[in-house]
C-alpha cells in the first residue's frame, strides 16, 4: 500500500496545457479583500482638486521670482476674499489683493500695510507705475515680477489689474461710533453713507469714491448680508478707499438708533419718499444717508428707523437709479447746499 504522505494536496496544483503550476501562496488574497481607502481628492492627480494643488505647488516653487532676487519659497498665491465682510469684528481673515494702478498707488501713499507687490513682465511703465515702484522700494516691499497669466490668477479673472497687484492683509473696519467721535473732534459736520442690503462690490466702491469726492467722512456697512471691502470694491473706488474709512455695524438698525441718540439725522433714499432731495432742509445737520439695494430697496426696520425718506426726482420712464448713482446725486446736492450755507 502506497503512503499518501508525499502526495500533493488535491487542488494545490493546477493542471493546465502548459503543465502543472504551483498556486500563488496567498499573494492574490488582496484582490479578494476589496480595494484600499479612496485617496483624498487633492491627492488624485487627475481630479480638479489635485490639479489645483499641483498648479499652486508649481507657482510656489517657480512662479513670481523677482528679477535678480532670490526665490522666495514662502510666497503663496493669495486667495481673493469673497462673501460677507470680514475684518476687525472677529471673522476669519484671508489674504486680499488690491489691483489697478490707481488703487495700488493710493494704497501705498496711505501707508496701508502690504507684504508683496506683483508687477507683470514687460509692463508699460507710466508715471503711476514709476511712483508705485518708488514707493514700494522706499518701504522695502518685495517686488515680484510675474507672468500675466499668474497675475490674472492672483487678482481673479474678473478683475482688471493693469499689470500691478498689491497683497495686503484683510481690511480693518472702523467702529461707527468711534468714527463719529473722530469726525466731531476735528470740528467737522458728520456726513456718512450707510448701506442696507448692498451686495455688489462695485456699488460699494462707487459710493466710497463719491463720499470722498463730496466731503463725506465714511461709509457704514452691516456685518451680515452685505458686501465688504473686497478687491473689486478697492478697484472701483479708484484708491478712495485708502482715504475714506469704512465702518462695520454688527446690527445696522441698532447702529442707526445709536447715531440718532448722538444727534445725527438718518435719511433713507427711496423712490416713494415723502421729501424731495432738492432744497433738503437737513443738509447742514449731521447726516447719515441710508442706501438700499436697487431691487428690494430699504428694509422695513431700517425704514422705520429713518427720520425721513428722501426721493430723487427722475424721469417717469426710468424706474430707479443704481445705488451708487443715487448716493452720488444725494451727496452732491448736500455738499452744494452746505456750501451755500457757509456763504
Amino acid at each position: 500500500m502506497k503512503s499518501s504522505g508525499n502526495k500533493p494536496r488535491a487542488g494545490a496544483v493546477r493542471k493546465t496545457r502548459k503543465g502543472p503550476q504551483v498556486g500563488s501562496g496567498g499573494q492574490g488574497r488582496q484582490a479578494l479583500e476589496g480595494k484600499k481607502p479612496t485617496p483624498k481628492a487633492e491627492d488624485r492627480p487627475y481630479h480638479p482638486a489635485g490639479k489645483r494643488k499641483a498648479a499652486q505647488e508649481r507657482f510656489v516653487g517657480a512662479g513670481g521670482r523677482s528679477s535678480g532676487a532670490p526665490r522666495n519659497d514662502n510666497t503663496q498665491r493669495p486667495q481673493q476674499r469673497r462673501g460677507k465682510p470680514t475684518g476687525s469684528s472677529g471673522a476669519a481673515a484671508d489674504i486680499e489683493v488690491v489691483t489697478g494702478r490707481n488703487s495700488v498707488v493710493e494704497a501705498l501713499r496711505a501707508n496701508i500695510p502690504a507684504s508683496t507687490l506683483y508687477v507683470a513682465t514687460r509692463i508699460e511703465v507710466d508715471d503711476r507705475v514709476k511712483e508705485i515702484l518708488n514707493l514700494a522700494t522706499k518701504r522695502g516691499l518685495p517686488i515680484l515680477e510675474v507672468m500675466r497669466p499668474e497675475l490674472d490668477r492672483l487678482a481673479g479673472f474678473d478683475s482688471v489689474h493693469q499689470g500691478v497687484a498689491l497683497k495686503v492683509p484683510p481690511y480693518e473696519y472702523a467702529h461707527p461710533i468711534e468714527l463719529l467721535d473722530k469726525v466731531i473732534s476735528r470740528g467737522q459736520v458728520p456726513l456718512f453713507v450707510a448701506l442696507d442690503g448692498i451686495t455688489d462690490p462695485r456699488n460699494l466702491g462707487a459710493i466710497i469714491r463719491s463720499v470722498a469726492a463730496f466731503g463725506g467722512q465714511g461709509v457704514i456697512v452691516p456685518q451680515r448680508r452685505s458686501v465688504g471691502l473686497t478687491a473689486s470694491a478697492w478697484k472701483t473706488s479708484a484708491g478712495a478707499a485708502a482715504r475714506t474709512p469704512v465702518a462695520m455695524a454688527a446690527n445696522l438698525t441698532q447702529t442707526l438708533k445709536a447715531l440718532k441718540e448722538r444727534g445725527v439725522f438718518v435719511l433713507g433714499l427711496d423712490g416713494g419718499g415723502d421729501v424731495e432731495l432738492p432744497g433738503l432742509t437737513w443738509a447742514k445737520e449731521p447726516l447719515v444717508i441710508v442706501v438700499g439695494s436697487e431691487g428690494k430697496g430699504l428694509s422695513r426696520l431700517v425704514t422705520e428707523t429713518c427720520d425721513a425718506i428722501v426721493s430723487i426726482p427722475i424721469n417717469s420712464s426710468t424706474e430707479s437709479l443704481n445705488a451708487g448713482i443715487a448716493a452720488s446725486v444725494t451727496l452732491y446736492e448736500i455738499s452744494k447746499l452746505r456750501a451755500k450755507k457757509k456763504k
